[in-house]
């Protein structure tokens, strides 16, 4: 069953300006100590990010939330499988919303797909159970 999808898309170039703009300030503010250890490590950080924060505003429309009722940027973590198959660690917020959207007696599982071709950046969140 179906409990949730959602895709976002982002401009690869807003989000290198607001990183130039703003740096520690706000990519403390959307990543993860991992992902900003991973992110700053690539060649192509700004694609790295931008891929990020579309998973993260995928996930979070998935959740039926948004970013609010209590689930924040860093609640929502974007990993990758050593194959480079990406998949998202949920905390918080997010983790306690997905528990009790999850019917009782199912697990949920969640799907994620990420892309990028400049100056866009795109992912697709789905949560079964």
């Amino acid at each position: 069953m179906i409990i949730g999808i959602g895709i976002d898309i982002v401009n690869i170039n807003r989000i290198q300006r607001v990183i130039i703009r703003h740096e520690n300030r706000f990519l403390d503010r959307i990543y993860t100590p991992h992902e900003l250890l991973i992110g700053n490590q690539i060649a192509d950080k700004f694609g790295y990010f931008a891929k990020r924060w579309a998973a993260k505003e995928a996930c979070s429309k998935a959740l039926g939330t948004g970013l609010r009722k209590g689930v924040f940027w860093r609640d929502i973590e974007i990993h990758s499988h050593k194959g480079g198959l990406p998949f998202i660690v949920l905390h918080g917020g997010a983790l306690q919303h997905l528990k009790n959207l999850t019917p009782k007696g199912y697990q949920s599982k969640i799907h994620l797909t990420m892309s990028d071709d400049h100056p866009s950046a795109i992912a697709q969140v789905t949560i079964d159970a």
